[in-house]
């Protein structure tokens, strides 16, 4: 079995149907989740996108806000959820650090790669908030860069469905899954599940992408068990 493991999730899982803000049930189920990974000996690593509080490219779309100052808003948000995961995995009664690329000591700990491997390796879940602390980044990109940081046997893209399609299966009847598919398509095709940097940097690294519906109870202990049967994997 993989020992330690990157999940990721989107900031608008957190917000669920309101589609704004942190839905504490979701935290609660997300935590859950998370906890079960742990009590099966998985050092457990999470980013969280920020997209339910405020996301970099749609706060500058008009030009009144610059981009780069967008994005420090959109990393602000990683950290508010960052702070909302990690109270909702010691309501649980995990352990869990919160460490940001960006310096705010009286609410986490700054990112330091040793430390962190040191806080998986005591069973501690580790949440990477404000991306890789520079604008023009995605949080898909900093999952990516902190996995291969912390040195995780995959990173998992933890989504609404359950895998990657040749279109979008929200809208297309006739969507066909794909169980695997290599970097170079992804890059090719473009595929909407992780932007190209973070493809690439996966690539760069040999890093599986393992792409998975969130919201089915014990999928992810499944497929870090072995069992790809509902995900898709870029690798």
């Amino acid at each position: 079995m993989n020992k330690r493991v990157l999940v990721k999730f989107s900031g608008e899982a957190l917000a669920g149907d309101e589609g704004y803000g942190i839905n504490t049930q979701i935290l609660d189920y997300i935590a859950e989740e998370i906890k079960d990974l742990v009590n099966n000996d998985i050092e457990v690593g999470i980013v969280i996108g920020g997209g339910n509080i405020v996301r970099g490219v749609t706060a500058a779309a008009d030009g009144v806000i610059k981009r780069t100052s967008a994005d420090y808003m959109g990393m602000l948000a990683t950290v508010v959820n960052g702070i909302a995961m990690q109270e909702a995995l010691e309501h649980k009664g995990l352990s869990a650090r919160l460490q940001t690329a960006i310096k705010m000591e009286q609410i986490a700990e700054p990112f330091i790669v040793r430390k962190a491997m040191r806080h998986l390796e005591k069973g501690r879940v580790v949440i990477f908030s404000a991306g890789t602390g520079n604008p023009y980044f995605t949080t898909d990109t900093a999952a990516t860069l902190r996995a291969t940081e912390i040195d995780a046997s995959m990173l998992i893209k933890a989504t609404k469905v359950d895998g990657i399609y040749d279109k979008d299966p929200m809208k297309f009847e006739d969507a066909v899954k794909l169980d695997t598919i290599s970097y170079d398509q992804a890059l090719e095709d473009h595929i909407k599940v992780m932007d190209d940097t973070a493809i690439a940097l996966a690539k760069d690294n040999q890093l599986p992408i393992v792409v998975a519906n969130m919201n089915e109870k014990g999928n992810l202990l499944s497929i870090i068990k072995g069992d790809y049967t509902k995900c898709s994997i870029v690798k």
